[in-house]
């Protein structure tokens, strides 16, 4: 549905230098999808989503949407943003606050080229407004909604188009975390149920992961991995990804041989061997980062029965309601582990570390440029 190919978009900052803000950017999301953006500020990610939707003039590249081509450099195509019929939702909701609920969904129906009956304007913002359960608040005035609902009021303007195309720009960033949390739940039904197709910008990994169908995780202008939220956490192909989506243990290792099983590995680390899996394909020798998520890191009083067990110390931990964080020592090395919260040793107690196989991620610790 969409296709977005070599993109480039620069621009001078106030000094006068290039600033190279998106680089080679690749990639296609499928009609009805979510497709997200993540990463660090300054990363590209806005700069990309603008490219898209006109706001920033590329360099080279080409954006299509259905096969309708809105951007090309090679054959001289720039789409202007109000003609490309995509919706646009920004971090700031930019309400109308002399306006009332109703004329703000009705405002993009009032401005654009196609003028339309008032029986259809209302037909079209009811619509909207009953999606995103603002409905029964039509009248109120828009500077007397709560965040969440001038949130909600933001996303039915930019529904009241019916675009073809759903571009948002960390929508959720100023509201709070419970709300915030909300939210996601609401917005990732609205796209389902409307089978909007989506690109979404964050940097907050938990929002990627909850909200996406396929994510791009970007830095310093390139796309560094695309893939699905499970594969993204699961199975990074650099430390990077690894530890800018999720809470990470890393260990440094070489790979001292392969084993008969497909993609798993032995290792030597500073505490001793470990067997492990390698997304990329790995020789002896190799100097590689062993990935150990948190929830992967078992902690027991007796060995548990798993491939590789090691002897620790706990050190520290904190009580987070559902799940106790765990300090745990080996020699001079510190890792953390998530554990249940009905299970608590004192501190100074020896534990044994469990850690299965296919959890212990062997990973290049070189950043891959464009790797997806």
């Amino acid at each position: 549905m969409l296709k977005v190919e070599g993109l480039f978009t620069e621009y001078l900052d106030e000094h006068g230098q290039t600033v190279k803000a998106a680089q080679n950017i690749s990639f296609e999301v499928a009609e009805g999808k979510l497709f997200t953006l993540l990463g660090p500020s300054g990363c590209g990610k806005t700069t990309t989503l603008r490219s898209i939707a006109g706001l920033e003039r590329p360099v080279l590249g080409e954006v299509s949407v259905a096969g309708r081509v809105v951007y090309s450099s090679s054959k001289g195509i720039f789409v202007a943003p109000n003609k490309r019929n995509f919706g646009m939702v920004f971090q700031s909701y930019a309400i109308w606050p002399h306006m009332n609920v109703f004329q703000n969904a009705a405002f993009p129906l009032q401005v654009g080229n196609k003028r339309l009956r008032k029986s259809e304007v209302r037909e079209k913002v009811m619509r909207v407004l009953s999606a995103v359960a603002l409905d029964h608040l039509a009248e109120r005035e828009a500077t007397k909604l709560s965040g969440g609902q001038q949130q909600r009021l933001a996303l039915a303007r930019a529904l009241v188009m019916e675009p073809q195309l759903w571009l948002l720009d960390e929508p959720l960033s100023n509201l709070d975390a419970k709300l915030r949390e909300r939210m996601r739940f609401e917005l990732k039904r609205l796209q389902r149920d409307l089978k909007l197709t989506t690109v979404y910008v964050t940097h907050d990994q938990n929002e990627a992961l909850a909200l996406s169908n396929e994510i791009a995780v970007m830095s310093d202008g390139h796309i560094i991995q695309i893939g699905s939220p499970r594969d993204i956490y699961e199975r990074p192909r650099n430390k990077f990804v690894a530890d800018f989506v999720g809470s990470a243990n890393f260990l440094d290792a070489t790979v001292t041989a392969r084993e008969e099983q497909a993609d798993f590995f032995r290792v030597q680390t500073a505490f001793g061997p470990l067997r492990c899996y390698a997304v990329e394909p790995l020789r002896a020798g190799d100097k590689v980062a062993i990935l150990l998520r948190l929830e992967d890191v078992h902690v027991s009083l007796e060995p548990p029965q798993m491939p590789n067990v090691w002897e620790a110390t706990v050190d520290s931990k904190l009580f987070l309601g559902d799940y106790i964080e765990f300090q745990v020592k080996l020699g001079d090395a510190v890792l953390l582990s998530r554990v249940h919260p009905s299970f608590s040793p004192p501190v100074g107690s020896r534990v044994y570390l469990g850690m299965q196989p296919e959890k212990c991620i062997a990973i290049p610790d070189v950043v891959e440029r464009d790797a997806a």
